[in-house]
């Protein structure tokens, strides 16, 4: 089967879910969200024995490339929104209150389509292999998530980070726009592959003067920065974070955050490979990671509320996959290649992460609200579900012997090993360690919430069946690939 008829595959359940949602006398949430989970679930089947499109259809290889990197980042999307849609379900009576019709199911499969839109979005970004088609890729993704954000139609706080993110997003896609006319009309191609001989040129117009290739792509790095959370397009996070649904802000910080990076990686490949134009680049995106890191870990050391602290949080991780870029090495026998390392730490976030989003909606489904306060006394409330919490916290810190530590450890050592080359990047690692040490801080102020502070109430806090599976089960995969990351190694092939 061709490799793109995986993400035709993912809009075709949409579509159905759709057609449930519209045409169902009775719809019910449990046949909707089986359907959906189930029909992303079996798309992971064909996925290993999809081929890349055939050779003689030339104008659809320009546009769309099946390796190993896309087989990941696509594994990535469909677990990321499987595991969306499973806390979605226990969300849902929050929903309900904030719908045009609390206390029913209308608009259940509308909820439950629009991530799986996102998800063959993202599916698509990961084979993109030209600047149109990572360009309509990139707005499916981006559209789904301006309704999504703005779900709760009788949330101020949601509406107000549904325009947020529509005005910023749409600033951003001009950036994108631009980026995107400006190397066309220095390089005459929209093919990534066709850059990267045309900038690797050493005769050629743009050797002389590589000036308008860099704007173009300081244009489409801005455009970039607003997809994966990085300074200085970042200013959206906190605000939407906190008020769009919990699962759909899970979804934001780590999908859609996966998708933007294997695009950055596309992108920059070509930049960073030609000898022309590696040094510009590598202090472009050294500038990025630094900034990013500093507003991300700095910013989260006064936060009240767990959803902005886990929104400047996701600002600060980004900084630190910039600075995996930023040290690009194509690997060897020896060493992981920044593709490995940013792959590795993708996973790794995603596991860790996602157990945090679901921890808090456990939180808030019992007492209606976000805020750090809501975790006091935690550990006498639910002792088992503030040891998870604990350890999700911190690995996101990078704790050693948890899988926070294993993407952060890569990540520097990547780093410190092509700073021999370029001295530039000690810069970037020092602010990176600068950056652990605070997040040590902001993350265990949750957990000194959890231990050492007295509870409002000593009434215990329940757990949903899916809530408590799914906890445990990200937190036990958090501990074991600090142990043994071999598993995602092998499937990047490291």
């Amino acid at each position: 089967m061709p490799a793109y008829w995986l993400e035709a595959t993912v809009v075709i359940l949409g579509l159905i879910l759709l057609l449930i949602e519209a045409f169902g006398k009775s719809v019910s949430r449990e046949l909707v969200r089986r359907v959906s989970i189930g029909g992303l679930a079996f798309t992971l089947v064909p996925l290993y024995f999809a081929v890349t499109p055939p050779a003689d259809n030339a104008e659809l290889a320009r546009f769309y490339i099946y390796d190993n990197w896309a087989v990941f980042f696509k594994i990535l999307a469909i677990v990321a929104t499987i595991l969306v849609l499973l806390m979605a379900y226990d969300y849902r009576k929050v929903l309900n209150q904030f719908t045009e019709e609390p206390g029913t199911d209308h608009g259940t499969g509308e909820f439950y389509a629009l991530p799986v839109f996102a998800c063959a979005g993202m599916m698509w970004m990961a084979s993109a292999r030209d600047l149109v088609s990572i360009f309509v890729s990139l707005e499916l993704v981006t559209i789904t998530f301006y309704i999504l954000v703005a779900y709760m139609r009788r949330q101020v706080g949601s509406l107000e980070a549904g325009v947020k993110y529509l005005i910023l997003g749409a600033l951003s896609t001009g950036f994108l726009v631009y980026g995107i006319a400006w190397i066309y009309g220095v390089t005459h191609t929209t093919n990534l592959a066709e850059i990267g001989i045309a900038i690797s040129d050493p005769d050629s117009a743009l050797a002389a003067n590589p000036s308008p290739l860099f704007f173009g792509l300081s244009l489409m790095l801005l455009s970039l920065a607003f997809k994966i959370g990085a300074a200085p397009m970042h200013l959206w996070i906190p605000d939407v974070y906190q008020g769009a649904p919990t699962p759909i802000t899970a979804f934001l910080s780590v999908g859609s955050k996966a998708a933007g990076f294997i695009v950055a990686l596309r992108i920059l490949e070509p930049f960073f490979n030609s000898e022309i134009t590696k040094s510009q680049t590598t202090l472009i995106v050294l500038i990025m990671a630094g900034l990013t890191l500093l507003v991300g870990n700095l910013a989260a050391l006064g936060q009240t509320n767990f959803k902005r602290l886990l929104a400047y949080s996701s600002i600060a991780h980004a900084g630190f996959l910039l600075l995996a870029i930023a040290a690009w090495h194509p690997g060897d026998a020896g060493s992981l290649s920044t593709h490995q390392v940013v792959s590795l730490y993708l996973a790794t976030y995603l596991v860790i992460t996602l157990g945090a989003f679901f921890v808090l909606v456990v939180v808030r489904n019992a007492d209606d609200s976000d805020e750090i306060s809501a975790f006091d006394g935690l550990g006498r409330r639910n002792p088992s579900l503030a040891v998870c919490a604990t350890i999700l916290l911190s690995a996101l810190a990078g704790l050693p012997l948890t899988a926070g530590f294993i993407g952060k450890f890569f990540a520097f050592q990547l780093a410190i090993s092509s700073a021999s080359a370029n001295k530039v990047l000690w810069l970037g690692i020092g602010i990176g360690f600068i950056g652990v040490a605070a997040s040590f801080y902001y993350y265990l102020k949750v957990v000194r919430a959890i231990y050492w502070r007295e509870p409002a109430h000593e009434k215990e806090l329940p757990v949903p069946r899916i809530s408590r599976f799914v906890i445990l089960s990200l937190t036990a995969l958090t501990i074991l690939l600090g142990f043994w990351p071999n598993p995602i190694l092998w499937l990047i092939g490291g």
